[in-house]
């Protein structure tokens, strides 16, 4: 078993925690949009309070252990390990309460190229411990808001784990899963689900727009998030989302794998 003092120094070692690759900058340009509700960075979520700049980076520092101070301005951000490692071990409880009562789980990624294996290895364990785990809507079609303009894309499945690709391109690996911050494909999935008689999720496991869709419609969600990813602390805060792990979401893939472990182990779903 990994062991938690072993887990921390990997955190830092591979700059999933400590200083991360996520600018200040970056985070505090979300932190401005998300105050001024800026559908790009509210990831489906829909705040019931009112959250200025100020607010944003007072819960930032609590939620992630990012710099408090206003002035800090430039330079990487900085995650807290132990806050990592706490929302690890929340997650990780999420996942095995999900597990003892066999509930329908869906998984949900918008970062296919760094997280799909972390969450096709938690697919895979609550599968096996009795859970269904949901494939709903695959191949629809989804038309996403980008930076380029409305773009379609097409709700796929890897292994268990929802992500979109581009129309065309053949499934069934990393390499064709699109980078999306969109809570669309959540809420087709979910509409398909419903739409079809089946069951519907009690648990929804992702990041971005997966957690704060499914959050925000009143489903169980526990996902990974960034600094510059205010809304999943936000929803946690107003209790819309359950966990929100800190942690830089754009290392190598690889680099996730003693999560997953850590995660399994902490949850009793290791084989």
């Amino acid at each position: 078993m990994l062991s938690t003092g072993a887990l921390r120094a990997h955190l830092l070692a591979a700059g999933l925690a400590g200083t991360v690759a996520t600018s200040r900058e970056e985070s505090l340009r979300s932190y401005r949009l998300f105050a001024a509700r800026d559908p790009r960075v509210l990831l489906g979520l829909d705040p019931a309070w009112g959250w200025g700049e100020a607010d944003l980076l007072r819960l930032m520092a609590d939620k992630c252990g990012v710099s408090g101070d206003p002035e800090h301005r430039s330079g990487p951000d900085v995650i807290d390990p132990e806050r990592t490692l706490r929302g690890l071990d929340a997650f990780a409880a999420r996942l095995g309460a999900a597990a003892a009562r066999r509930v329908p789980v869906l998984f949900g990624t918008g970062h296919p190229h760094r997280l799909l294996g972390f969450y096709v290895a938690l697919a895979d364990a609550l599968s096996a411990a009795g859970c269904l785990v949901l494939t709903p809507a695959q191949g629809r079609c989804v038309d996403i808001t980008t930076r380029f303009g409305v773009r379609t894309y097409l709700l796929d499945y890897v292994r268990g784990v929802a992500l979109v690709r581009e129309p065309g391109l053949s499934g069934g690996g990393v390499e064709v899963g699109a980078h999306s911050h969109s809570a669309l494909p959540v809420r087709a999935a979910l509409e398909s689900a419903a739409e079809g008689g089946g069951p519907l999720p009690e648990l929804v496991v992702g990041d971005h727009g997966w957690v704060c869709g499914a959050g925000q419609l009143g489903i169980e969600a526990i996902g990974l998030a960034d600094t510059d990813d205010p809304a999943l602390f936000v929803g946690e805060a107003e209790g819309q989302v359950s966990v929100a792990v800190p942690l830089d979401d754009g290392v190598r893939s690889d680099y996730y794998r003693p999560l997953t472990r850590y995660v399994l182990n902490r949850a009793c779903l290791s084989r």
